[in-house]
């Protein structure tokens, strides 16, 4: 029960419905939103409420021992004993999911159809926070269990901070017009992104590329790569549309993870607006937690490479994930050097426009490793692409079309949003309900066919 199926959005509605019916009762209103978290789990394995109910109880008990142990001296080694055994936990759930494929890939699909990724890397941010000291932590074993599972988010993010889902969680429920409609339109914007673009990509183009590259010329190949690179900003970035507008209904502010990241002038910019709640992640509990650079000049251009390698090895165990990552982390590691060499220094328009095209090159060159199914493929697909063929006959007007309007896309002013849902969030509530009906019923007669899954449902 993915966030596209009817099932879902029925399932979402009542469930929402039950939790506005509450919003008096705060007790009533989480012990609502446990059970559809529950509910939403057990659709996909029926042990998953169990697995993750179990391993939420045990976060709960470290953090309410990290809560009870003062951060002095003396007791520092049984609060690090304790995010220890947090870790311990969430890492080795994350990477049986990881690693389990590998060896019982039919088994592994059948008994763990949703990954964990996303839930450890939240879950973790809760007794982490805790153990620094950075953000309060909850008594409440409701309010706990309710945020670590929120079914809105637990499938692919955006990855929150447990200790800020709770104060929301606890603080008085509201939901203004305007909020109202800034959740229908996030859905409708996501269901737009997924179904109109990002699948039409991925069926009629990306797909076949990718699954063939020797059938296709050098440009071919490289148009698919393009192509890539939208359908994966328009699903990911539609499927947390979707996300944050359920959880808008829920009167909760989820964080966005995407902030137009082709437009980046450098790589170090493209994981400030791309998935942006993963690189923070990074950032807060990877890099920070590494030794301190001030006495290691030389970790500010190692770190980035090491970071950037956990990264890849995040989203799967595997070569092209792994170069995917050594890419990305050698990129970075060579802007800081170039930059400490050269200095700062204010960019032209010009010197602007170039650094962000070739910012998006190297950005779909990695990509290409990305996507591929194995190392022989990417190396096949980046072949073809330097074989000099220029061959167009399987690119139709209809894949230039929509890839055309993905990319003017991108060029929408950045405050077209909020005007908009300022503006809906004045009309009536049966009209934008009636609004985002008509959304599906186009979405459903222009899309015609059933949707693939989310690409980052898989991680």
């Amino acid at each position: 029960m993915l966030p596209l199926s009817p099932a879902y959005f029925a399932f979402a509605a009542v469930a929402i419905t039950l939790y506005w019916l509450c919003y008096r009762w705060t007790t009533a209103r989480l012990a609502v939103l446990l059970a559809a978290n529950f509910f939403f789990l057990a659709r996909f394995a029926w042990f998953y409420p169990v697995l993750l109910l179990a391993a939420a109880t045990i976060d709960f008990r470290i953090g309410l021992a990290l809560q009870n142990l003062p951060r002095t001296p003396d007791l520092a080694p049984r609060r690090k004993l304790l995010v220890s055994l947090s870790l311990l936990v969430n890492v080795g759930m994350l990477s049986a999911s990881k690693c389990l494929p590998l060896v019982y890939d039919q088994l592994y699909r059948w008994i763990l159809p949703l990954s964990l990724s996303f839930y450890c890397f939240q879950s973790l941010t809760y007794t982490i926070d805790l153990y620094r000291g950075t953000k309060p932590g909850t008594r409440s074993y409701l309010e706990h269990l309710s945020a670590a599972t929120l079914f809105s988010v637990i499938v692919a993010g955006p990855i929150n901070r447990v200790s800020d889902l709770i104060k929301q969680l606890r603080d008085p429920f509201s939901l203004t017009k305007t909020q109202g409609g800034r959740a229908f339109l996030l859905i409708a914007s996501g269901l737009l992104k997924k179904l109109l673009v990002a699948d039409f990509l991925s069926e009629n183009v990306v797909n076949r590329v990718f699954d063939t590259p020797t059938l296709y010329s050098g440009a071919e190949v490289l148009f698919g790569v393009y192509a890539y690179a939208l359908q994966i900003y328009f699903d990911f970035s539609g499927y947390t549309d979707i996300a944050m507008g359920v959880s808008q209904f829920l009167g909760l502010n989820i964080p966005d993870n995407f902030n137009r990241p082709y437009w980046s002038s450098s790589i170090q910019e493209f994981w400030q607006r791309w998935h942006i709640t993963f690189s923070h992640w990074l950032r807060d509990y990877i890099y920070f937690s590494l030794p301190s650079t001030r006495k290691r000049k030389w970790a500010n251009y190692v770190y980035p490479f090491i970071v950037m390698l956990l990264g890849g090895l995040w989203h799967g165990i595997g070569w092209t994930f792994i170069v995917w990552g050594l890419l990305h982390g050698t990129a970075l590691s060579a802007e800081r050097l170039f930059s400490t060499w050269r200095g700062k220094s204010k960019p032209t328009p010009i010197t602007r426009a170039v650094s962000i095209f070739c910012t998006f090159q190297f950005v779909c060159l990695t990509w290409v490793f990305f996507r591929a199914p194995d190392i022989s493929t990417a190396w096949a697909v980046l072949g073809r692409i330097f074989s000099g063929t220029l061959g167009v006959a399987n690119i139709s007007l209809i894949m230039v079309a929509w890839f055309i309007v993905a990319i003017a896309v991108q060029f929408i002013p950045t405050n077209w949003f909020p005007e908009a849902v300022d503006r809906f969030g004045r009309t009536p509530f049966i009209v934008q309900g009636a609004t985002l009906a008509a959304v599906i019923l186009v979405i459903e007669f222009m899309a015609g066919r059933g949707s693939t899954s989310f690409v980052y449902s898989n991680f």
